[in-house]
């Protein structure tokens, strides 16, 4: 295991004053001001402060292609991607079109038969539908790099709106109109808007095209409003980073939330991971619902997870959300056991993680759980990862998860210079890819990626660091500024608030087997805290980074010292 090096996030003065002149809280202002706040209308999250639909480039265009199908009566099916992401744009785009009166219907690809996006063979189940030939398919979360799934469609006369978040290739597709902040010339100022923010866009930009063309009044239509615990979901869930505006969009959804406005799939949702939406914080999406709905699309079909979020019947909705609960649960063993496999080889074999990257396959293994493998073996090592299983009869499909030193996407594009046809897909981005590979190829492929992450790096060994927020103010060491943090948004980019701090350790114990049990003092306060899966004794001063958390007992609020490293 790599021991990872502490370090204080430095704090912008100038920033800090000014967020505090406006009223801000002392602490929040010297947090917000480290991840790059600068000034007070960054901290407004409030819907007047939301960028405008217009500065997407062709989102009226797009809304106008739209209404123009609403208003002839044609036929529209949503092909979305097999993720959270994609699962709750879906779910945006089918109930706002619906409440519109568009004739709406969705597709979601299978990842083990027709891959990602829209492809040629998602365009064949298109015209087989169930709903009928559809005369305009909406892609949601995927689209920027369908160049022969949009020809395919244009060939069997169906038009073809894009929205999608992801980086564009060289080629774009010859589709209808393209939304999508990330484009070529698009001047949107948030490039970091999730598959289901661009579509709510979209959606809000078909909403005022309706009202000019004097369809609602100018205030009418539906409350678009209420898809905000949705695009809140589909933000978190995707990781993207929380810029302003993102955190305004995330902020609304909570919001409707905690105050129980929420739809009945959500409201199940949160029943099945036996957590509370009054409390309802970032970390329960990134790490409650959102892998539930995931685990439909890694090892079922996300038609279930997108069922969930657009039925308006509760008993229906927590129905589907057991069953999502319940795949989740295979999903997780599943991981488990893999994960035990592949540390099990690595550790037959010394040299297995003794290079740059590590690279793992096995023949068991389903494609469905590689991505999570990775990410777990990229924890313990440190190093970009990539994890592989069987797809087809010659050939693997991996997926990487990588550290902030080594761009994934880069590392496997330098591959394929280096050695063409090595690769036979690949996508993805600088934290996360996927590729295919021939199954004869891994051994080569291993030690090439090894070179190419040695070349753009010129490293061979990365040293994790944890980033913290220095020292917490003794003032502020207190169950209502625990509270007050856990209402605020963190998350990619925005990380929640992390303190370094030594302490005397006055007493420890180890409860369920696995985690540690601390009472600690620093100058005269004495705090409860916990240490997650450490079991292993502390001497009697530590310097710890930690987390402020509310600790709720028989009724009473104290505040509790979440342990993330401690030396």
């Amino acid at each position: 295991m790599v021991s990872p090096r502490l370090t204080v996030r430095p704090t912008d003065a100038h920033a800090r004053r000014a967020l505090e002149a406006a009223g801000i809280h002392p602490l929040l202002s010297r947090l917000w001001a480290a991840r790059g706040v600068t000034h007070p209308d960054q901290t407004r999250l409030a819907w007047p402060a939301m960028l405008p639909p217009n500065q997407l480039t062709q989102t009226d265009h797009a809304a106008a292609v739209l209404a123009d199908a609403i208003g002839q009566n044609k036929r529209l099916l949503i092909v979305a991607d097999y993720d959270c992401d994609g699962a709750t744009a879906c779910a945006v785009g089918l109930r706002a079109l619906a409440a519109m009166g568009a004739d709406v219907d969705f597709l979601v690809p299978n990842r083990f038969e027709t891959g990602y996006g829209l492809s040629p063979a998602v365009v064949e189940l298109a015209l087989k539908h169930a709903n009928g030939k559809p005369d305009l398919i909406i892609t949601v979360d995927n689209g920027i790099a369908s160049v022969e799934g949009v020809a395919a469609a244009n060939a069997a006369g169906i038009g073809v709106v894009v929205t999608d978040h992801h980086l564009p290739g060289d080629q774009l597709p010859e589709a209808l109109a393209i939304v999508n902040p990330n484009q070529s010339g698009c001047g949107f100022p948030s490039k970091n808007l999730a598959g289901v923010g661009v579509i709510f866009y979209l959606m809000l930009a078909l909403r005022a095209e309706l009202r000019a063309r004097g369809v609602y009044a100018p205030d009418g239509g539906p409350r678009l409003d209420a898809l905000a615990d949705l695009v809140a979901l589909g933000t978190v869930a995707d990781v993207v980073k929380l810029d302003a505006n993102n955190r305004l969009l995330v902020t609304q959804g909570l919001a409707r939330m905690r105050s129980g406005r929420l739809q009945p799939g959500l409201r199940a949702l949160f029943a099945v991971a036996a957590r509370e939406p009054r409390e309802a914080n970032s970390f329960d999406l990134g790490f409650a619902l959102g892998p539930r709905i995931n685990a439909a699309g890694r090892l079922a079909d996300m038609s279930l997870g997108i069922a969930c979020l657009t039925t308006d019947d509760e008993a229906l909705a927590l129905d589907m959300a057991r069953q999502l609960d319940q795949i989740n649960r295979e999903r997780r063993g599943i991981e488990a056991e893999r994960r035990d496999q592949a540390m099990a080889a690595m550790a037959a074999e010394p040299d297995a993680a003794a290079g740059a990257s590590v690279c793992v396959y096995d023949e068991s293994w389903h494609q469905g759980v590689v991505g999570l493998v990775a990410s777990r073996l990229k924890e313990k090592f440190w190093r970009p990862t990539l994890a592989f299983a069987p797809a087809g009869d010659d050939e693997i499909r991996g997926s990487g998860r990588s550290i902030p030193d080594v761009h994934l996407r880069d590392a496997l594009d330098l591959v394929s210079k280096r050695h063409p046809g090595l690769i036979r897909k690949f996508g993805g981005h600088a934290m996360a890819a996927g590729l295919t590979l021939g199954r004869d190829d891994f051994a080569a492929f291993s030690r090439a990626f090894d070179a190419a992450v040695r070349e753009l790096t010129g490293r061979d060994a990365f040293e994790p660091l944890i980033e913290t927020d220095g020292s917490l103010e003794s003032g502020y060491a207190n169950a209502e500024v625990a509270g007050l943090l856990q209402q605020q948004v963190w998350g990619a980019g925005f990380s929640a608030p992390l303190f370094l701090d030594e302490f005397s350790v006055q007493s420890q114990r180890l409860v369920g087997g696995k985690h540690m049990k601390l009472s600690l003092q620093r100058d005269r306060q004495r705090f409860d805290a916990i240490w997650f899966n450490h079991d292993q004794p502390l001497p009697d001063r530590i310097q710890a980074a930690y987390r402020l958390e509310q600790n709720v007992w028989n009724g009473m609020v104290n505040v509790q010292l979440v342990i993330e490293h401690a030396e």
